[in-house]
């Protein structure tokens, strides 16, 4: 009787951790690339503001923002992956990581797609007819796509920009009128606001930025 050798049998748990190393390995390929591209948006930002074009320096810091949530948000998913794959019980939560496998897969794709080339990302600032197309596309694709703290957070940064380029205080600086306080309730009050008419001013601004986007279409 002959010998008979068989290859090892691969269990459904060794696929899921191959598959994470290899998804895990395209997100660090992912986040060397898009350093570059986000690197590049701020400038872009920055000259956007120098020109006094608000509406494409704040298109070019949501797109960024937006690929960073997106690496973020998949990079914290494969950890948790990581940790449902290496527990004893893996037959438990199997269905639950193959899905999360499949989510990753596809985010992952989406990244790839959305980060393109350098050459998208001069498009921001373009104003030939192809540009702005592209531009409008990025906006009202990012209008469904971003939280309303990723929306605050592009502020914050477009804020601390044109205060670089124009030196224009941020909102937080400015001085409100107020009574002097000296109660810490009174100061919490004070602070909200503050923060009210922050929000009223970032309402306003957003409004001019979608009234500006909309007048080509109108055209």
């Amino acid at each position: 009787m002959g010998n008979t050798t068989s290859s090892p049998k691969i269990s459904a748990q060794d696929r899921a951790i191959l598959d994470m190393k290899i998804q895990r390995d395209k997100l660090q390929q992912y986040q060397k690339r898009i350093t570059t591209i986000t690197t590049r948006e701020t400038e872009v930002a920055k000259e956007c503001l120098a020109r006094d074009d608000r509406s494409k320096a704040l298109l070019a810091l949501r797109r960024k923002k937006f690929q960073e949530s997106l690496l973020a948000k998949t990079d914290a998913q494969l950890a948790t992956l990581e940790q449902l794959t290496n527990n004893v019980e893996f037959a438990l939560v199997q269905n639950d990581v193959m899905y999360g496998l499949q989510q990753g897969t596809a985010v992952l794709k989406q990244i790839n797609a959305e980060m393109g080339g350098i050459e998208h990302v001069e498009k921001l600032m373009g104003e030939s007819e192809d540009a702005k197309a592209y531009q409008r596309e990025i906006s009202e694709m990012l209008g469904g796509q971003m939280s309303n703290q990723d929306e605050d957070e592009v502020e914050d940064e477009l804020e601390a920009l044109q205060g670089v380029v124009q030196g224009v205080k941020a909102p937080e600086e400015i001085a409100y009128p107020s009574a002097p306080v000296t109660d810490p309730e009174d100061r919490e009050e004070r602070q909200e606001e503050v923060n009210r008419q922050r929000a009223k001013d970032r309402a306003r601004a957003r409004e001019q930025a979608s009234a500006q986007a909309a007048e080509p279409m109108m055209a």
